[in-house]
């Protein structure tokens, strides 16, 4: 075992996927560099000591004091709220996340959840599985109008996907001064939030869970959606008030919702949601794509260069020597 790697890969895997296939990506990548997977507590002691790079789900604070070298932490998540971000930063260790890796996965099944909602084919599945050949009316997405509430990476690949489908688009951003890539730019003010809506029949919601978003959508606004609305919630489940939203699709109040997030996450079995024919419910399986690691490779690898040239960083974080 090589104990001083340029880079490490930490044992704790994400999403089903081996953290052996990431190591031997990034090899792929680098080709100049040693990289070592640790596979065991003891190999990553051993492995951290002498390394520049490290890269998994989080680092433990004890694993840091013995990184006498570190300088980049490459976090395989997009959030990085569970990182010792304050530990880090006072060791000066640059941190990067893996943000955008996810998003055109998320932006397809936002999507394909609004052609569903739009043409019925939820209703088309419980007929087959009741054996019944009987018609129903359906809808055209065509001359809908679709709100994207933030234009992130994963935002602006709905928008990019949502070209040609001939819908009006709406982006809510916490900047609108910029402007954007939808037919409107509007920003997170209650103001703006219920202008949207009021003339949405979609509502994507695709930014982060912060304390400006927590509870963004509830009685209020879906008291403002609406009744033909459906919500499309490709974020984080906080962002919903959840008891809001049964209330509005038990009321049909709302067309309907389709769930990749949930608060709480995981749904418990005995929720009311299960039950409600008008909500699609993914259990957090938006991002998965057979990219993944090729992706997240792509940027650390960029990042391990720019370490040598002095460049910037690729999703960084928490910058070399800020706090």
């Amino acid at each position: 075992m090589d104990t001083n790697p340029d880079i490490v890969v930490l044992r704790e895997g994400t999403e089903g996927l081996s953290m052996e296939s990431y190591a031997e990506t990034l090899r792929e990548r680098l080709p100049d560099r040693t990289v070592a997977l640790a596979r065991t507590p003891t190999e990553e002691r051993e492995l951290v000591r002498n390394t520049r790079v490290v890269t998994g789900i989080s680092i433990d604070e004890d694993l840091l004091e013995r990184a006498n070298r570190l300088e980049l932490f490459a976090c395989t998540f997009a959030g990085t709220d569970h990182v010792p971000m304050d530990a880090l930063a006072d060791h000066g260790v640059a941190v990067t996340n893996a943000g955008g890796i996810h998003a055109p996965g998320i932006a397809e099944q936002s999507i394909g959840n609004m052609l569903v909602f739009a043409r019925r084919l939820h209703e088309g599945w419980r007929r087959k599985d009741r054996r019944e050949w009987r018609h129903f009316q359906s809808f055209e997405f065509t001359d809908s109008t679709v709100t994207i509430v933030g234009l992130g990476s994963i935002g602006r690949e709905i928008v990019q996907r949502l070209e040609g489908f001939e819908v009006e688009t709406i982006g809510i951003r916490y900047t609108p001064e910029k402007g954007g890539p939808t037919d409107e730019v509007l920003g997170f003010g209650e103001e703006d939030v219920h202008e949207a809506f009021a003339e949405s029949d979609y509502v994507v919601l695709a930014c982060p869970l912060n304390d400006l978003t927590r509870g963004l959508v509830g009685d209020a606004e879906f008291a403002t959606l609406p009744p033909n609305a459906v919500i499309v919630n490709a974020a984080r489940g906080g962002i919903v008030d959840t008891d809001a939203l049964v209330t509005a699709l038990q009321s049909e109040g709302i067309r309907g919702a389709a769930l990749d997030v949930t608060d709480p996450e995981p749904l418990p079995a005995n929720h009311p949601l299960w039950d409600l024919e008008n909500c699609l419910i993914t259990p957090h399986t938006g991002g998965h794509t057979p990219k993944h690691w090729d992706r997240l490779a792509d940027i650390v690898a960029t990042n391990v260069d720019a370490l040598e040239t002095g460049g910037g960083l690729e999703n960084a974080v928490i910058r070399p020597n800020s706090s």
